[in-house]
């Protein structure tokens, strides 16, 4: 029955010109040929059998861990599913962020396991923002190796990175103030350290920053958080100083996230 319902879903997937059309490059149906295993293929046949999308659109980025992509819902609206690629070099990308997190402690088997593990970690990860007040994407469900959550962007097109949006200087004070709160939210409210912002995981979407990339995000209490708290503040003074935005030095903005001065 389970291969049978593999098969449903692999044909509902050849079915869709995205994945399979004669203008896709062999580059790019070698990508979603590592992403769309059998046993990934399931666990998004019961995201479609559960009423929660109905079809996949198109993919929105390519990144170490794994593949983004926009879905369409039974009644119409976008979410997005992140795919967590099975595979060793998938592993070494995220071990780093795996070790001293007390999440992780006693985990052993393979590294499909590994991997349902960090989905898991960043559906937590995300909720624990949010709740924080933090603007991420709103977590919504999850299985094995895909996260579902809140699509950002608009009917045409995803939001862009920070990275691709010319902001004007006031704007870009607003955005400098808005990141830092975030890091700080993150790290008193919520307990976490992103571990990986930049310019290539900020999000502007409707004239404001949106956070996502929060799998690597560890708990204030890892043994490497200062270090990674630090790398962040780092990246994002880098970002903003290059667009003229007058900065707070490193050391002041580390002292004000930990609660030594306000």
């Amino acid at each position: 029955k389970r291969f049978q319902e593999g098969k449903r879903l692999e044909h509902h997937l050849e079915s869709l010109r995205l994945f399979r059309s004669e203008e896709s490059s062999e580059e790019t149906r070698k990508v979603l040929d590592e992403v769309f295993d059998q046993r990934t293929m399931l666990a998004i046949y019961k995201f479609m059998t559960g009423g929660l999308i109905d079809h996949l659109d198109f993919p929105i980025s390519t990144g170490k861990e794994g593949n983004v992509f926009r879905a369409t819902t039974p009644e119409g609206g976008h979410v997005v599913l992140k795919i967590y690629r099975i595979n060793t070099a998938t592993f070494h990308s995220i071990s780093k962020y795996i070790e001293g997190d007390p999440r992780f402690k006693g985990l052993k088997g393979s590294h499909r396991k590994l991997i349902y593990a960090w989905c898991t970690k960043e559906f937590k990860n995300l909720t624990r923002m949010l709740d924080a007040g933090i603007r991420v994407p709103e977590p919504y469900d999850f299985h094995e190796n895909i996260l579902l959550m809140e699509y950002i962007g608009s009917e045409e097109r995803p939001a862009p990175a920070l990275r691709s949006v010319e902001l004007s200087p006031d704007v870009a004070n607003e955005f400098y103030d808005e990141v830092l709160n975030f890091i700080k939210a993150a790290y008193r409210k919520a307990g976490l350290v992103h571990g990986d912002l930049s310019e290539y995981n900020i999000l502007v979407h409707e004239g404001r920053p949106w956070i996502i990339d929060c799998g690597q995000a560890v708990t204030t209490d890892h043994p490497n958080a200062d270090e990674l708290l630090l790398r962040d503040v780092k990246n994002i003074n880098r970002y903003f100083r290059s667009l003229d935005v007058k900065v707070k030095s490193d050391e002041e903005i580390m002292r004000t996230v930990k609660g030594v001065i306000k």
